[in-house]
């Protein structure tokens, strides 16, 4: 197939919204599982998001004139994340996402990121190969669970609204547990205000910028993460994503009726140091 790349742009929303609700919803009902993507509108409400916003970066892919995919690259952090990609299910297996992945991996090496992360559906088995043909090293497993927030307290551990006296904090949790910050996902959090953070011994010990899909958490303990999670309303999206490595965390969120919708392979190029704390990805990383 003939594939021409172009820079992305609000008004490619729905189209593209349209192939990535078919994309994901052809994959994930092939497999039995439930679409992250349950319409086009909502595809095409995410996908308008990340079109207009500065920090992301936008790619389509054009055959014959007409839209077969589109792939973002995160760059609101030092480390950025790739998603999400999608391709209309009639141009799939043809070097349409090899094209656009690859265009995303230039953009991150001209930036100068020093790393590049993703995470993809364990049941995809084509861009498992794809993605490790690409130089993608598999991470972590990761479950993406859904159910009403545990309630409850963890005693010395206090959750409650991030402030904007809390950014630094955040950050430097971040730093401690990854080795990184990611900055500019907390500043649109907190201009949303979505931003939680959790405080032990008088200090924030840890922050979530959501508890969902499309948000990530840290915490210097599994103990910062519970709180978190209970003081939560819902989980947005499909789902909070919660590592299968940290058995501890993972056990306490089925013990308190959380179920796992499917799994997700945390993969990365470049720059990564295994956690030194606790930690939720968004999908993107």
């Amino acid at each position: 197939m003939d594939v021409r790349l172009r820079p992305g742009t609000p008004d490619d929303a729905e189209t593209c919204g349209q192939i990535c609700c078919d994309a994901f919803t052809s994959l994930a009902e092939r497999h039995g599982f439930p679409s992250d993507f349950p319409s086009p509108e909502v595809a095409a409400g995410a996908l308008s998001m990340l079109f207009g916003h500065p920090g992301f970066y936008s790619v389509v892919a054009e055959s014959d004139g007409r839209v077969v995919g589109s792939n973002f690259l995160d760059e609101r952090s030092p480390v950025v994340g790739v998603g999400p990609i999608t391709v209309d299910p009639a141009a799939q297996d043809s070097t349409v996402g090899r094209a656009l992945m690859r265009d995303v991996m230039r953009r991150a090496s001209e930036k100068g990121a020093p790393g590049i992360r993703l995470l993809q559906a364990a049941y995809h088995n084509r861009s498992l190969s794809l993605y490790a043909k690409l130089g993608f090293q598999v991470r972590d497993l990761v479950a993406c669970m859904q159910g009403p927030p545990p309630k409850g307290e963890i005693a010395g551990h206090e959750p409650r609204r991030a402030a904007p006296a809390d950014v630094e904090a955040c950050n430097a949790v971040c730093l401690d547990v990854h080795g990184h910050d990611r900055a500019g996902e907390v500043a649109d959090s907190m201009a949303q205000g979505t931003a939680l953070v959790v405080e032990h011994d008088g200090r924030v010990s840890g922050y979530a910028t959501d508890l969902g899909f499309f948000a990530h958490a840290v915490g210097e303990s599994n103990e910062d993460l519970k709180a978190l999670i209970m003081a939560a309303e819902a989980f947005s999206g499909p789902g909070v994503l919660v590592p299968t490595t940290n058995a501890d965390l993972f056990r306490w969120c089925l013990d308190q009726g959380l179920r796992v919708n499917y799994l997700m392979s945390l993969m990365t190029i470049g720059l990564y140091a295994e956690p030194r704390g606790a930690y939720l990805p968004s999908v993107l990383y």
